[in-house]
This record gives structure tokens, C-alpha cells and sequence, in this order.
């Protein structure tokens, strides 16, 4: 069975005054008041236990250890598989004040393993006595608390009670007078607004009146006007049946010059790729550069330090060489004076050589003559032969050092040279990737430009046959449409004199805007403003083709000042005259540079564009809010 257990562990002093304290614990149920088992262990009995179970704390440290394991043996009791279980084992059937033996297990798949076992007795009478009068004295002491515990919330309650009540008494009386003054001032109120409906009912009355007055007279005007406008528009509709042809041919020709401009943009994009490829190329080839640049850069330096050894050297050699030059000049002067001699001699043999045929006699005395003067003559042609080969070897060794010298000078002018050839190389390529970008760039531009101009001719042109149908209609029907708002006011603003009768568009701009202001009558109670006079523009390109737009054209002094004033607009802010809508900026967009002026005042676009500024038809006792409603 399964028991949940109270265990009460206690360090009980003792007489002894070798072992200082005993370790006591003791089992208890909550729900059984004679469960009772002890266990008092001492310092001995723990050795004994120690060497029996093989533990390896000492007796200080064996109650926090024991609690840890009861620790480990709660958090695992929930589990369905605890790790840790706490066992109390009895001999006995059941647990009839027999010896108990509590043991710490831990469960494994493989075995259970015992951390410790404990054996408790049962307690005696006497304890069990002790314990329950102990328990007893721990309620008593509890229920005294709880008892003084009560005893203050009451108080605290009944003086909250009596605090509430006075302060209910006190809201009451407060909302009986709120209620007896809220019935006072909701009868004034009703009376007042009784009166002031009564006042606004007459001065509504009037307005009425005057309204209907002004409304008949802008229906004569408006009838009037639209008679005109419906003349204009015919004629304006011939116009623009030409203006059509003319632009269905355009078109055409767009179409021809579209697909010749799609084939040269293939052409242009395979050039693009290749340039590309070039550059990856180049770039290597720079890379490349830039390192062998580097080496002859570190090259340059060595031959340099190379350079200024060898011209110490030469420096050297040079003393060496005046020394070799006067030891030269010397031997040269020997070389003179021995072959002066040896002239000398030869003169010499050949006046011997003629006394020999004229004096045969002294043949013997000539020959010693002779063999001595050829002996004097090789010994002097040994010196000679061994000063010519001295000499030799050292105008070798100067030649071979001179043609090092220049060697390396006609390397490093050569190195030099590469490096400066390379260098040009390098601008040189540099120049013709960035024509190839801005070549690239410009032919986007122009491709952008050119899409934008088609897509805008193809808007006009759909533009120009709704406003066809659009006059059909309106012809057909009989006048113009200008829907009353529940107070008697037209929902969309009109423009009398000019003939429109479509909704403003809402990139209109509006200038020399005049607030009305109110004046109040003596008679009439409510307000007419002064009539306000409305200077408006349209953007260009921008007006359908639904109305007669040479009147609308007025308003171009008042647009060029913009345009003029402003030419950096053309890629920031200023659209061309094109609706929003169309000319969005994206973020991987380019701005439009081809749409420039000319292209605004060209012969295509001239009939469109509005010329002067044309004011809104003055009417006496007509408020702006008539027009231009919020």
C-alpha cells in the first residue's frame, strides 16, 4: 500500500561528552495519531552502519545527505515510474508494533539499488502519550491564533461596515440632489433648444429660398453654358478625329521603331554580356597586373639597392682601373722602349748579317753574339707575353663588368618601360569599361524613355475614344450631369465656362485660393460669403480629352513659371504632366531623363497642353463650398 509519510529528523543533545548529539528521527501519519517509529542513532552506531552499508559521509554530514535523498524521493512520487522510492518494510503481515526498516531505493532498468536502510522501532505507550500531548499542545496553540486571528478581522469588518454605511448615506444624499438638479437644468436645456429650433427652422426657411433663387439662376447659366460647350465639342471632336488619325499613323511608326529598338536592344544586350565577360577578364588581368606590378615593384627595389652596390663597385673598379691604366701606361712605355731596342737590334743583326757575308771569319764570334742577344730577346719576349696576358685578362674582366652594367641598366629601362606600357594598358581599359557603362546606362535611359513615351501615347489614345463615348452619351442624354448632395450642394466641383463636367482630377493645382468672408445680415440670420474667385491649373498631359481644352489651355503662363523656375524637377519631384499613378518611383526604377522640354513643346503635344490660367464664373451669393465640396 501506499502511505504519505512525515518524517521528522532532530540533533538531540547528550550527557555523554565525547559523542555531543544524537540523531533522532521519527515517523509519523498525519491521518493515524498511533503511527509512531523512532530511530536515535549515535556516533558509534553511525561507524557501524557506515561499514555495514558502505557509505561514504561522515556523521556531520549524513542528515543533509539523508534529506536530499527524502527530497529526490518527493519530486519522483508523482511520476508513474518513479526514479527514487521511499520503502518501509515490515516483517509483519501488518504493521502491529513490529521493527520497521525504511530504505532509500533507486529504481533502474536493471536492478534496485538500496542507497540506505534504516531500522525504526515502534514507539511505546509512554511515547506515543508524549506524542499526542505534544500534538494536542501545537492545536491548542494553533486554534488560540486562528481564535485572536478571527477576533481582529471581526473588528476590522464591523468598523469597514460602519464606515461604508456612513459614507452610503452620504453618496445618497449627494445623488438625490444631483438627480433634483439634473431635472432643473434638463427642463431649462429643453426649453432653450425648443427656442433655438424654432430660430433655426426660420433661419433655415430663408436659406432655402435664397438657395433655390441661386439654383434657378446657375441652371439658366448652366444651360446656357452647355449649349456653348456642346458646339465647342463637336467641333473640337472633328479636330481630334484628325488629331486621331495622325496619331494611329505615329503609332504605327512607334511600332516599327519599338521592334527596331527591341532588335538593337538584343544586339545591345549581347554586347553588354560580352562587355561583361571583358571586364570579369580585364579584372583578372588586373589582379594579375597589380601582383606582377607589385613583384617588379619589389624587383625595382632589390635592383636598386643592386644598383647602388654595383656602382660602389664600379667606384672601386674605377680606382682599379687608373691604377691598371698608369701600370698600362708603364708598361706600354716599356713596351715602346724594348721595341725600340729590339728595332735597334734587328738594325743591328741586319748590319751583322751583312759584316757575316763580308767577314766569315767572325762567323763564331757572331754567333756567340747572337745565341747571347736571342737569349737576352726571349727572356724579354717571356716578360712581354706575361705582361700582355696580365693586361689582357684585366681588360676582360673590365669588359665582362661594363657589359653587366649596361645589362642591367637596359633591364631596368626596359622594366620601366613594361611598367608605363602596363599602366596605360590599365587607364586605357579602365576608359573603355566606363564608356561601356555610361554607353549602357544611356541606352536603358533611352529604352525607359521610350517605353514611357509609347505607354503614353497608348493612355491618350484610349483617353481620346472614352472621351468619344463619353459625348455620345452626354449628347444623347441632353445635358450635364451635376448630382445634388443632401444639402443642396453639387457633390462634384463644375467649370461653367470652360464646358467640363467631369470630376477634378487630383494632381489639379489650385492658386490665389480666397477664404470667404462671413458677413452677417440683420434680416437674413444666415451667413453669404463674398464670392470667391478660383485661379486654378492642370498638370499637363494630364486633362481628358472629354472636354474642349482650348479654353483649358490658358492657364500655361502659370505652369511654365513652375517649370522654368524649377528645371531640376525633371528627376526629383516634377512628373512631366504624367498622373501619379503612373509615374510612381520604385526602387529598382531609373529616373525618367528622356522626357525632356522639347518634348512638352513639341507639335504633338502643343494642341493639349493648357496655355493661360483661367478663373472659376464669378455668382453673386455663391459660396466656394458650392464647388469644392470638403
Amino acid at each position: 500500500r501506499r502511505l504519505n509519510v512525515r518524517v521528522n529528523i532532530e540533533l538531540l543533545p547528550t550527557s555523554n561528552p565525547v559523542h555531543k548529539k544524537d540523531l533522532a528521527v521519527r515517523l509519523t501519519d498525519d491521518t493515524d495519531p498511533f503511527f509512531l517509529y523512532n530511530l536515535v542513532i549515535s556516533e558509534e552506531d553511525f561507524q557501524s552502519l557506515k561499514s555495514q552499508q558502505g557509505l561514504l559521509v561522515d556523521f556531520s554530514a549524513f542528515p543533509q545527505k539523508f534529506i536530499d535523498l527524502l527530497q529526490q524521493c518527493i519530486q519522483e512520487q508523482n511520476k508513474d515510474t518513479p526514479r527514487f522510492l521511499l520503502q518501509l518494510v515490515s516483517s509483519a503481515p501488518a504493521l502491529d508494533h513490529t521493527p520497521v526498516s525504511l530504505n532509500v531505493v533507486e529504481t533502474n532498468p536493471f536492478k534496485h539499488l538500496t542507497h540506505l536502510s534504516l531500522k525504526f522501532l515502534p514507539g511505546t505507550d509512554a511515547e506515543i502519550k508524549k506524542f499526542l500531548a505534544n500534538c494536542l499542545k501545537c492545536l491548542k496553540e494553533d486554534k488560540f491564533m486562528l481564535e485572536e486571528k478571527l477576533r481582529k478581522t471581526e473588528e476590522d469588518l464591523t468598523r469597514q461596515l460602519s464606515y461604508t454605511q456612513q459614507s452610503l448615506s452620504e453618496k445618497s444624499r449627494e445623488l438625490d440632489k444631483l438627480k433634483n438638479e439634473w431635472t432643473s437644468y434638463t427642463t431649462t436645456l429643453t426649453n432653450k433648444h425648443s427656442q433655438e429650433l424654432t430660430h433655426e427652422k426660420e433661419r433655415a426657411l430663408q436659406a432655402q429660398t435664397q438657395y433655390q433663387q441661386q439654383y434657378e439662376q446657375q441652371k439658366k447659366e448652366l444651360e446656357n453654358l452647355h449649349q456653348k460647350s456642346v458646339q465647342q465639342l463637336q467641333n473640337r471632336l472633328s479636330e481630334l478625329e484628325v488629331i486621331n488619325k495622325d496619331l494611329t499613323e505615329r503609332r504605327y511608326k512607334g511600332d516599327s521603331t519599338v521592334r527596331e529598338l527591341k532588335a538593337k536592344l538584343s544586339g545591345i544586350e549581347d554586347e553588354c554580356q560580352r562587355a561583361k565577360q571583358e571586364v570579369l577578364s580585364l579584372r583578372r588581368e588586373n589582379t594579375t597586373l597589380d601582383a606582377e606590378c607589385h613583384e617588379k615593384e619589389k624587383l625595382i627595389n632589390q635592383l636598386q639597392t643592386r644598383v647602388a652596390v654595383l656602382e660602389q663597385e664600379i667606384k672601386d673598379k674605377d680606382q682599379l682601373v687608373t691604377r691598371t691604366k698608369e701600370v698600362l701606361d708603364a708598361t706600354q712605355q716599356q713596351k715602346a722602349i724594348l721595341e725600340e731596342n729590339t728595332e735597334e737590334k734587328q738594325r743591328h743583326i741586319e748590319k751583322l748579317e751583312t759584316t757575316i757575308k763580308s767577314l766569315s771569319a767572325e762567323l763564331l764570334k757572331a754567333n756567340e753574339i747572337i745565341k747571347k742577344l736571342q737569349g737576352d730577346l726571349k727572356t724579354l719576349m717571356s716578360k712581354l707575353k706575361l705582361k700582355n696576358t696580365v693586361t689582357i685578362q684585366q681588360e676582360k674582366l673590365l669588359g665582362e663588368k661594363e657589359e653587366r652594367l649596361q645589362k642591367e641598366q637596359r633591364e631596368l629601362q626596359e622594366m620601366g618601360q613594361s611598367l608605363r606600357m602596363k599602366e596605360q594598358e590599365v587607364c586605357k581599359l579602365q576608359e573603355q569599361l566606363e564608356n561601356t557603362m555610361q554607353k549602357l546606362e544611356e541606352s536603358k535611359q533611352l529604352l525607359k524613355t521610350n517605353e514611357n513615351v509609347i505607354s503614353w501615347l497608348n493612355r491618350q489614345l484610349s483617353e481620346v475614344q472614352m472621351a468619344k463615348r463619353l459625348d455620345t452619351s452626354a449628347s444623347t442624354h441632353g445635358g450635364g450631369r451635376a448630382a445634388a448632395s443632401p444639402h443642396g450642394m453639387p457633390d462634384r466641383p463644375s467649370f461653367p465656362t470652360s464646358g467640363i463636367n467631369h470630376p477634378i482630377s487630383p494632381l489639379y493645382a489650385f492658386q490665389n485660393f480666397l477664404e470667404p468672408t462671413h458677413s452677417k445680415n440683420a434680416n437674413s440670420p444666415c451667413p453669404v460669403p463674398k464670392a470667391s474667385t478660383l485661379t486654378f491649373f492642370s498638370l499637363p498631359l494630364q486633362v481628358q480629352f472629354n472636354t474642349h481644352l482650348s479654353k483649358l489651355n490658358r492657364c500655361s503662363d502659370a505652369q511654365t513659371v513652375t517649370t522654368t523656375s524649377h528645371p531640376a524637377n525633371k528627376e526629383n519631384g516634377d512628373h512631366l504632366g504624367l498622373e501619379s499613378k503612373y509615374v510612381k518611383k520604385k526602387d529598382d526604377s531609373i529616373p525618367l531623363r528622356g522626357l525632356s522640354q522639347n518634348t512638352l513643346n513639341s507639335e504633338y503635344l502643343r494642341p493639349y497642353l493648357p496655355t493661360k490660367a483661367q478663373p472659376l464664373p464669378k455668382a453673386a451669393g455663391t459660396p466656394a463650398s458650392a464647388y469644392f465640396p470638403g
